[in-house]
């Protein structure tokens, strides 16, 4: 009778140990679940990039819009690459509902929005600041930044910090040392110096890094990216750096420290040259595409909040 005892004793002390083993695995399953989710949140961009939820067709004075930016929630500005005329459009009524010559022709390409202020940027790197009012607008200054000379497409307005980022569409440095990184520059709207500081380096290497280890293929082949922004913003809800790579279809998502967090094919049938990006306060966000391919547009993806 002991010795059963004992036995009895040992099954059920096997079975206790069975059931914790169990336990402990399915809170070790849980938490790598959560972690698993937590990391598609960290580096999901809010959006569904396949299907745009609005599309508003542009007329074809703006077939090669280069920039857009919004003024209120149903206004937006934009630049087109030839002409520099700030054309204002109603997204309600679909049309263009005021124009703001500020300089002759030229190769325009970025624009945002500081308060009642309109900065357009040239593809030299000058650039251009526009008082903007309910009624007119007028050129109010131009400024030659001091930026290394490249092709410069991308303007967005960093309201956390108070300045302008520049970025260039291909690398003044790339035949350097330092030609794997890619410059960001800010303009500090704080101290009236209207002079170009190096404040970010996008490492291509760790963009196609991140397009690898995600499966993320750029035009049907494993080639690398080349990463030649035609457009920048930050994010209003998050404070990230969306940028936008046209000629590849690809949205990236960077922290502001320049750490790539999300990289997303765009669908070339909608999307076959974006070349502005704009965010309501909300986080809804705006893209325009030229209409070299498809009648030039801008679409609008709603932000879904994690």
């Amino acid at each position: 009778m002991i010795k059963a005892g004992r036995a009895n004793n040992m099954i059920d002390s096997w079975l206790l140990i069975l059931v914790c083993l169990n336990l402990f695995s399915c809170f070790n399953s849980a938490d790598k679940s959560r972690n698993s989710t937590d990391k598609t949140d960290i580096y999901s961009p809010g959006y569904d990039l396949s299907k745009p939820d609005k599309t508003i067709p542009l007329p074809l004075i703006l077939r090669e819009v280069s920039g857009i930016t919004l003024l209120d929630s149903t206004t937006v500005a934009c630049v087109q690459d030839e002409n520099g005329i700030v054309f204002i459009f109603d997204l309600q009524k679909n049309e263009i509902s005021g124009e703001v010559i500020f300089h002759s022709g030229g190769d325009y390409e970025g624009i945002t929005r500081v308060d009642n202020t309109i900065y357009v940027l040239r593809s030299d790197g000058v650039l251009f600041r526009i008082l903007n009012d309910e009624s007119s607008g007028k050129l109010e200054n131009i400024y030659t930044v001091g930026i290394p000379p490249s092709d410069y497409e991308g303007l967005c307005y960093d309201q956390k910090n108070h300045r302008l980022l520049i970025a260039p569409k291909s690398n003044p440095d790339r035949d350097s040392e330092s030609g794997n990184k890619h410059p960001v520059y800010a303009i500090d709207l704080s101290s009236g110096i209207f002079l170009g500081e190096k404040v970010l380096d996008l490492d291509i290497s760790a963009i196609n890094k991140f397009a690898s280890e995600n499966k993320v293929i750029v035009a049907g082949i494993d080639s690398p990216i080349r990463f030649r922004p035609s457009a920048i913003g930050v994010h209003p809800v998050t404070n990230k750096l969306y940028v936008l790579s046209g000629a590849e279809q690809l949205l990236l998502v960077f922290d502001m420290n320049g750490t790539v967090e999300y990289i997303g094919k765009l669908n070339p049938e909608i999307l076959s040259m974006a070349e502005g990006i704009s965010f309501f306060t909300n986080g809804d966000m705006l893209i325009s595409n030229e209409g070299r391919v498809n009648p030039p547009s801008i679409l609008i993806f709603n932000y879904k909040r994690k």
